[in-house]
């Protein structure tokens, strides 16, 4: 693949200089893979894939009709041998543009740093100049950081197709062109720097891009703890490195203060039973081991390192009593160093870990212990010693080497502790259903729990939750299902009672809809000691997750009724009176579609706030929010800026799934950055929320008619539709999906092909796929039109002024925007024609072309730009020069699904399409 200079637009001079790092990246590696393609598939096959890349390129800058006809003549020629080749050659100049896009952004970033008189929006450095400029008080900020908290939280959501070993190989390209770019760079090391770049690329091209198996709970946990040795160990006391710099430079008092550690990580990898059978109580044990290995394993190796650095002798330097009883403690004894304290009160702590990771995770350090040491019993203990360092080095003219490894090691140890992140256990509501079901009938026969309605469930969980007697019985034989959730339940105690309560800090529940689905968690929490009645303890957070349109409407209601119960509001003081509520954005949007799914988690949002507020509670919300537009996806920095005044409070939460993990945390400069952005965003968020971010009343009133007409749309498309459901399994690869094996939990809730059962991840990862990307824009249209025919003369002037002044709004019309970009109607109508029967096929593929072209209008009209992604021409940028290579993707998929479909058996034709999928889902970055 050779990209000529030509094939890439610019819209003027001074994009041309910004741009030309970024093309010259491309073409490198263009020009790499190409190379790689012609000696590893022959001549031949480069040929065909250069003609086909061309005529693609060709057809998509000028909708040229004769390089359309000859495209798709090409392609329908291809037998499925070389379809493979073809597929993966496109699939992999995405994945390389994925790389090249990353690095001009880190680039991009340092220029800015350098060059510009502002930072960059976005940035820790921004949120303290807006604060600063606003008038926040120092009082008032450090009030925010002493209960600030930042959490994005890791879950398992099968979005990610790329191979672990493939993203792996691809970090290799990525810090091979990071190291190229170095302005340090002597001319003649530029020519080995290339010959690297080529052996990345073909270990690369050689390593497989499918997952021969289904990936297990163990390997998901694998996977997860990856990103803390590639990004978060480093990157966070990196973060509070920044932050505590910046406040000294524009304000020396903040000197020798440092901020409490208010950004940590959390998990789901290994405690979300939700939907998933094989999340066991043994998969929690199996994570929390995995976890403190790699954090202890981190903590060895950076002692290690540090007792090397500090060679400081006593005949030089002086040191304080307390790190001088450290060292007199410590169990080495070498007369080499009888005047380095330092090293042997290192040595001793690192005696000490290595003692506790052979407790804790059956861990054994890499560097034998100088001698025996008793293991930390808490992480306080480790943080202790670890201070007595510090003090001494500050106090005795070194306060420089404390500000090396030593502090990144500090805010290590504070951040991620023996644990590394905190499990979030998750269930279904109806699971803990017939759980109590069963328990009160072991207890109380005759109970009959599920049939009672919610007052009678409240009022017997009440009973219940006054007493300490448990329910479950060693000598009573119960189901397989309720051993397993009291076995995960005793899995969790454990982790308590070996990490610390911060281990396992939260229980999730799905499908939450009443004040019965919180008390039965409460209950089922006693039975493993994790909740004392007679105490009024509750050792973890309990969660309700709404998620469908009507469980948002009933949210408020629910939390009202809930902190109104004494014996709740008792439990809640033990956890300093925050209640957290989490909110889901992918099956709201299944549920009603993007518009209505956004206006009503608005709406969720400043009715609890308010409750919150008359109850004397805190509030903290989590935001179930997925990759792509239609499960929630977007800018983080926006949509946080976007939420409804009260809602930040200086807390959330956040779930990074599937692909973004990989986008957002793969590199280290751009997990820092995406890690700064949430900070920064809820900084700005809890101490600048301007007034006119309430929004006028007006406003409100419009959102609720555009929602009503929205949700007609879509329910009446999706869910009343005769034949929509067929239309779906047909025009998409939703079947093939469920066999892509890029997860351990199921596709679909049951084995019906219902819309309803059907998973929120594979339902938008499906559109995406097919380019239509439904779930992000549907029902838009029909509002916006609707809402201008009722209001000839002035709708448009109100949406307009909605747009401007009114960030919810103006977030949800750009990602609208967004998604619109990335869809492309003619390339729908070709998976439009899988679809068998003709009518079925053209009543509904015509409805969904007049909605699409009603909702690009809309956007359009209300935003006043000529094109789409015109507000954003680093995105439009990308699109026009990255989809040309997803053209053929598409195509090619097409062509296979027939084949398959038809009964071909050839397993190149099911490789193929698997294939395809991986290449249309890395080039469209955030499908899932």
């Amino acid at each position: 693949m050779n990209l000529g200079p030509a094939e890439f637009e610019t819209t003027s001079a001074v994009g041309l200089d910004k741009d030309l790092p970024l093309r010259d990246g491309i073409r490198l590696l263009g020009r790499i893979l190409g190379d790689t393609i012609r000696t590893q598939a022959g001549a031949s096959a480069f040929e065909l894939i250069e003609r086909i890349r061309q005529t693609s390129i060709r057809f998509h800058r000028g909708a040229d009709e004769a390089a359309r006809g000859e495209l798709a003549a090409t392609l329908d020629a291809v037998m499925p041998d070389q379809a493979i080749e073809i597929i993966r050659a496109f699939s992999y100049f995405s994945h390389l543009a994925n790389i090249a896009e990353d690095q001009d952004h880190i680039r991009r970033s340092r220029v800015f740093a350098l060059a510009a008189s502002a930072p960059r929006e976005g940035s820790i450095a921004h949120a303290l100049g807006r604060a600063q400029a606003a008038g926040v008080t120092r009082e008032k900020l450090q009030a925010f950081f002493q209960t600030a908290f930042v959490c994005p939280v890791l879950t398992a959501h099968p979005t990610e197709v790329r191979r672990k070993s493939t993203i792996d190989r691809e970090m290799d390209v990525a810090r091979l062109l990071a190291e190229r770019d170095r302005v340090d760079v002597a001319p003649d090391e530029h020519a080995l720097a290339e010959e690297a770049l080529r052996r990345a690329v073909l270990t690369l091209w050689q390593t497989g891009i499918l997952r021969g198996t289904r990936l297990g709970v163990g390997d998901e946990i694998a996977n997860g703890i990856s990103y803390y040795d590639q990004t978060f160990l480093r990157q966070i006391p990196e973060f509070y490195r920044v932050l505590e710099d910046e406040l000294v430079r524009r304000d020396s008092t903040w000197a020798g203060l440092e901020i409490p550690s208010f950004l940590v990580m959390g998990s789901w990898i290994g405690g979300d039973r939700d939907g998933n059978p094989f999340v066991t109580a043994e998969s929690l044990g199996q994570a929390m081991r995995l976890q403190s290995q790699c954090a202890l394993g981190f903590y060895l190796e950076e002692l290690h390192s540090l007792g090397s650095e500090l060679s400081l002798d006593t005949r030089l330097v002086k040191v304080s009593p307390a790190l001088a009883l450290l060292a007199e403690y410590s169990p080495d004894r070498s007369p080499h160093r009888q005047y380095e304290p330092y090293r042997r009160a290192i040595s001793g702590f690192y005696a000490r870990l290595s003692a506790t990771a052979r407790e804790l995770a059956d861990l054994t350090s890499a560097h034998k212990a100088v001698g025996a040491a008793p293991p930390y019993s808490a992480v306080a203990e480790l943080r202790t010693d670890l201070d007595v360092l510090h003090d001494s080095l500050c106090t005795h003219g070194s306060e420089a080497l404390a500000r090396g490894r030593l502090r990144r090691l500090r805010r290590a140890v504070d951040s991620f502790k023996f644990h590394l992140a905190g499990i979030d256990l998750r269930q279904n509501s109806d699971v803990h259903e017939r759980s109590l079901h069963e328990l009160l009938e072991i207890a109380r026969p005759g109970t009959n729990y599920l049939d009672l309605d919610e007052e009678s469930r409240i009022e017997i969980l009440l009973s219940e939750l006054a007493t300490a007697r448990p329910l479950a019985s060693q000598f009573v034989d119960c189901s397989d299902q309720l051993k397993s959730e009291l076995a995960i339940l005793r899995a969790a105690a454990d982790a308590h009672s070996r990490f610390g309560a911060t281990s396992v800090p939260n229980y999730v529940i799905s499908k939450a809809d009443g004040v019965s689905d919180v008390l039965e968690v409460a209950v089922l929490l006693r039975e493993s000691g994790l909740l004392r009645p007679r105490d009024g303890k509750l050792a973890l957070n309990i969660v309700p997750l709404f998620e469908t349109i009507a469980d948002l409407r009933r949210c408020g209601e629910v939390i009202d009724r809930l902190l109104a119960l004494p014996m709740y509001r008792r439990l809640l003081d033990s956890r300093v009176g925050v209640q957290e509520v989490m909110l889901g954005y992918s099956d709201s949007n299944k549920d009603g579609g993007y518009l209505t799914s956004g206006w009503e988690l608005y709406k969720a949002e400043i009715e609890v706030v308010d409750i919150c507020h008359r109850h004397g509670v805190r509030l903290r919300l989590f935001h179930g929010r997925g990759g792509s537009v239609g499960r929630g996806g977007g800018p983080s920095y926006q949509a946080i800026l976007a939420q409804p005044g009260g809602a930040v409070q200086g807390a959330i939460r956040i779930t990074e799934q599937g692909e973004v993990i990989a986008s957002k945390y793969s590199n280290p400069d751009v997990g820092r950055r995406n890690l700064e952005i949430l900070a920064a965003a809820t900084l700005e968020g809890t101490l600048l929320q301007p007034a006119e971010a309430a929004p006028r009343p007006e406003y409100l009133e419009v959102m609720e008619m555009l929602s009503a007409t929205a949700y007609r749309a879509y329910r009446d498309l999706v869910y009343e539709t005769e034949g929509f459901e067929r239309y779906f399994w047909e025009s998409t690869v939703i079947a093939e999906i469920a066999n892509l094996n890029i997860g351990s939990r199921p596709a679909s809730r049951t084995k019906s092909t219902s819309i309803g059962d059907l998973r929120a991840i594979p339902w938008v990862f499906s559109w995406a796929q097919c380019r239509l990307m439904l779930p992000g824009w549907y029902g838009f249209g029909a509002a916006i039109k609707a809402w201008l025919a009722a209001r000839p003369h002035d709708g448009l002037s109100a949406l307009q002024a909605m747009y401007r002044q009114w960030p919810f709004f103006t977030a949800l019309i750009s990602n609208i925007d967004m998604v619109l970009a990335k869809s492309d109607i003619a390339i729908a109508s070709r998976y439009a024609d899988l679809v068998v029967d003709p009518n079925l096929r053209d009543s509904i593929f015509q409805r969904l072309k007049a909605e699409w072209q009603d909702s690009i209008d809309a956007v359009l009209a209300i935003t006043g730009h000529t094109s789409l992604l015109e507000s954003d021409p680093l995105l439009a940028r990308s699109i026009r020069n990255r989809f040309p290579y997803l053209n053929p993707l598409n195509h090619l998929q097409i062509a296979l699904l027939k084949r398959h479909r038809a009964g071909d058996t050839n397993e190149r034709v099911v490789q193929g399409i698997h294939l395809t999928i991986n290449g249309i889902a890395a080039g469209l970055r955030n499908s899932g």
